[in-house]
């Protein structure tokens, strides 16, 4: 099992500049997992920039995985790691979601690349904090929903 940051979801949805390295992990996304706040970034990233339809498609998608809630528990230990590693509060619940279930989490965000069971994808020469989300000549393309 990993679960896939929303970064790497983007990136496979809009066959952005590392959806050949995140594309392994969705030959089976039942063994992935999704928490709740992955679902919250891509649902508002795709309506955002593409419709309401195709943000609920992509939802559809996430739910074929394993849907992690966000419990106390979570939300507890995210707390000490975002205080820890000085995380956002989204990447925290994330990174804790992981950590919890022992999982990697893949990724692009390097507020994560120094973290523990974190398979960090990099494209040579980034500099952004995130994925690009975006085809590769920099426009958002048609999604493979």
């Amino acid at each position: 099992m990993v679960l896939v940051d929303t970064c790497g979801w983007i990136e496979w949805l809009t066959d952005g500049f590392f959806a050949d390295e995140y594309e392994p992990y969705f030959d089976n996304i039942a063994s992935m997992l999704v928490p709740t706040s992955v679902q919250f970034e891509l649902y508002k990233w795709v309506a955002r920039h593409n419709t309401v339809q195709m943000a609920l498609e992509a939802i559809a998608l996430t739910e074929q995985a394993l849907v992690i809630p966000l419990t106390t528990d979570i939300a507890l230990f995210a707390a000490d790691l975002a205080s820890q590693h000085k995380l956002s509060f989204a990447d925290s619940i994330i990174y804790a979601t992981a950590q919890s279930h022992t999982v990697d989490l893949a990724t692009s965000d390097v507020h994560f690349e120094t973290l523990q069971n974190v398979v960090f994808i990099k494209k040579p020469g980034q500099s952004k904090p995130y994925c690009s989300g975006t085809g590769l000549h920099g426009h958002i393309i048609h999604m493979r929903l």
